[in-house]
């Protein structure tokens, strides 16, 4: 067990997942979230677009990626997200597979807020290295999950 002050995580720690973004996916999200772009939801209007194809909006990545921080530290914490910035750096198109991924940055005790803010930064890139958004995150973890009673 690591005493109070020490930092819970490794610094440089990587995490990440795989998404596939098809047209059935990026319409189901737009419509589960009531994001009435029709670059997300109607392919003949998308086709006549710079993109020539369907987009995933912003709310569908952010939430992978936010789904993936929030799964990998309540393995073994109890975990909140405290904030987190994103940067759309390029449309993500129907049919992309990318790669989520989170690096663990910083790490610093907290004694008001009884835990370490945890600070990450994260992309998710295709496997031609072509970086189609950016994030950097704050978490807060308390007590590992094993020492739960």
């Amino acid at each position: 067990m690591n005493p109070p002050d020490s930092t819970p995580v490794q610094i440089g720690a990587t995490f990440a997942q795989r998404a596939t973004f098809d047209a059935a996916s990026i319409r189901e999200f737009a419509e589960l979230s009531r994001d009435g772009n029709p670059l997300h939801h109607d392919e003949a209007i998308a086709a006549q677009s710079e993109f020539k194809t369907l987009i995933v909006s912003g709310p569908h990545i952010t939430a992978l990626m936010m789904g993936l921080d929030a799964t990998y530290f309540s393995r073994r914490f109890d975990a909140l997200g405290l904030e987190f910035a994103f940067r759309f750096i390029k449309a993500i198109p129907a049919g992309t597979e990318l790669t989520l991924e989170w690096t663990i940055t910083e790490s610093r005790m907290k004694p008001s807020l009884n835990g370490h803010l945890v600070s990450v930064e994260g992309r998710a890139v295709d496997d031609a290295g072509t970086v189609y958004t950016t994030a950097r995150g704050v978490n807060l973890l308390r007590r590992p999950r094993t020492e739960i009673a």
